[in-house]
């Protein structure tokens, strides 16, 4: 199943997205305020079977998979090449940051590049939406903890990125996280392993990865966050990027003014932001 977060009109709800068309999920009788209440209480549908997919999905406007999610937890060079293009020292734990809530953007809204910079890169991701929440959570029972995958897009600015050794400010500025287009659940997307992304910078390949490369698989990233902090229905796992960056490219290449990045992941799909300058 596919779901989606959604605005029409003045109204924003949720649904599942079934052959082009959403399944309003969110006017039905005593439903989940939102899709991370639906999560956390177990009532997404698990098939299309009953359900009126009515809705065109070209007339709503997209929101953020979880425009509201708790914590946005985030891993750094979970790749080997990623790692050894930025000449960080092999570790025993993976390199966990944060992100702010409003620094996320919908798939088809533009990836915004603030005046204070022009270092602004690319970052395809697998996204990580945990559902069953949890703490000290064993990587055996992990895969049970996840509600969905999605596409993300972690844009940084690098040079903020660079000031010091901490990441923080060079990944929270606004409107540089884009997701989506959709969540899809984990008996759809199947084994991880077998699956590939890849990071098109106006057509050109950027980026191109398999997660059975990621350094700390997802059961690892899940129960290694879940120790340092309760993981709750919504929260966000982005799970890292693979080598490519272009700040790592000879000569370096930035994302800038009237580009297209898109993300593509195998069973899951295709996110595409364009890019403005922030006004």
């Amino acid at each position: 199943m596919k779901f989606i977060s959604y605005r029409t009109g003045d109204r924003t709800s949720y649904g599942a997205v079934i052959d082009g068309k959403i399944a309003d999920l969110g006017s039905q009788p005593g439903a989940p305020a939102d899709l991370k209440a639906a999560i956390a209480a177990g009532s997404l549908p698990r098939s299309a079977d009953g359900l009126d997919a009515s809705v065109a999905l070209a007339a709503v406007t997209l929101l953020p998979i979880i425009p509201n999610p708790d914590k946005i937890l985030c891993v750094g060079h979970n790749y080997e090449d990623h790692r050894k293009e930025t000449n960080r020292a092999k570790t025993d734990y993976p390199s966990i940051f944060t992100r702010f809530a409003d620094t996320q953007i919908a798939a088809g809204e533009p990836i915004r590049r603030p005046p204070e910079s022009t270092m602004l890169d690319y970052e395809g991701e697998l996204l990580l939406i945990v559902g069953k929440g949890g703490r000290r959570i064993h990587r055996d029972a992990a895969m049970d903890h996840v509600a969905g995958f999605a596409c993300a897009n972690d844009a940084s600015i690098r040079d903020f990125q660079w000031h010091t050794g901490q990441f923080t400010p060079g990944k929270n500025f606004p409107g540089t996280c884009a997701s989506g287009p959709w969540m899809v659940t984990p008996d759809e997307v199947g084994p991880l392993e077998t699956l590939s992304i890849t990071t098109r910078l106006n057509g050109d390949v950027m980026q191109q990865g398999r997660f059975d490369q990621l350094i700390f698989a997802i059961p690892d990233l899940i129960a290694y966050c879940s120790t340092f902090t309760t993981l709750s229905p919504g929260d966000l796992i982005l799970t890292g990027t693979p080598g490519g960056v272009g700040a790592k490219r000879q000569p370096p290449v930035w994302m800038k003014a009237g580009d297209t990045v898109e993300i593509t992941i195998d069973k899951i799909g295709t996110l595409t932001s364009p890019v403005i300058d922030e006004a």
